[in-house]
């Protein structure tokens, strides 16, 4: 969500202004500017904070893409 410049929820509203069937997932560590209700508003995909196990992001990843 920190970046220079621009917020995560900012380039992916960017993004999804370019391309609206891009899964973009949003990751963040503690947010006070964005819930996971309103990034999904956003059309964001996925929405989870840190830290979080490698398995739970594989799962997310095969979730979203259609994979078993």
């Amino acid at each position: 969500m920190t970046m220079p410049k621009m917020t995560g929820d900012e380039l992916s509203k960017k993004l999804l202004e370019i391309r609206q069937d891009l899964p973009v997932f949003l990751c963040t560590g503690y947010n006070e500017n964005i819930s996971e209700s309103n990034a999904l508003k956003l059309g964001i995909k996925k929405y989870f904070t840190k830290p979080m196990e490698s398995k739970t992001l594989l799962g997310m990843i095969h979730e979203t893409f259609g994979q078993s």
